[in-house]
């Protein structure tokens, strides 16, 4: 088997194991370890499965299968800004997505999407696939990729059946970003998420920037536009 294919079949493992603890397992696994135990057990799984996928990808040669357009740069830091904004805002205010119990109308990022964390991680792994070409690197956002977006699906699906009141707050935002307020269930004035997002998230951006060569090893994309 090649270390690309046991990268991919790790992923996989990482993906699948996620989704079966968050759903299926879930409720039986809590029921017998309890709250603290169950997040033990689903650490521990998602850390080792992640861990020795990251630490292979290290191992694996690096590849281009494509020249990336140099018109390529400019957009890339720019979702990458986005990716970070929508990181910061999904952890500087309550989201009913992630959190139970929370209520009231939308706030920040969540009237821009409803999944602000998970989109973070989607559009990740969709600028590192198209600026790296590197066969490595695409297995490895690939899988970080689908997790986002598919375990977004699923989430809404479990937690509209626990909370019916989650239903009327799908109902107010949208999956996919700025649907809701093109869709004129938000005002257009939650395009702004908030001077905390915006700020943290321009922090997060260049940090990232900096400290790219010194944890991956190389600069990242666009880097050479701030030196």
């Amino acid at each position: 088997m090649s270390d690309l294919m046991l990268l991919a079949l790790l992923m996989g493992l990482f993906v699948v194991s996620h989704e079966v603890l968050s759903h299926p397992l879930r409720g039986p696994l809590v029921a017998r370890l309890g709250e603290k135990g169950f997040a033990v057990v689903y650490s521990l799984v998602a850390l080792a499965s992640f861990g020795a996928a990251a630490q292979l990808w290290r191992q694996i040669p690096k590849a281009r299968l494509w020249d990336t357009p140099a018109g390529a740069y400019i957009p890339a830091l720019a979702a990458m800004l986005v990716a970070c904004i929508f990181f910061v805002g999904s952890v500087s205010a309550p989201n009913p997505a992630m959190m139970p119990g929370v209520k009231g109308e939308p706030k920040g990022l969540q009237r821009i999407t409803r999944h602000p964390m998970m989109w973070s991680m989607a559009i990740w792994a969709g600028v590192h696939i198209m600026m790296t070409a590197d066969p490595r690197t695409i297995v490895l956002a690939s899988g970080v990729g689908v997790l986002a977006l598919f375990g977004t699906f699923m989430q809404d699906g479990k937690k509209k059946a626990q909370n019916p009141a989650y239903a009327a707050h799908m109902a107010r935002t949208s999956h996919f970003p700025f649907l809701a307020i093109v869709g004129g269930r938000q005002p257009w004035s939650a395009i702004w998420p908030g001077l905390v997002p915006v700020l943290g998230g321009l922090l997060l951006w260049f940090l990232i920037l900096w400290a790219h060569p010194m944890l991956i090893g190389v600069p990242a994309a666009g880097w050479s536009y701030f030196q």
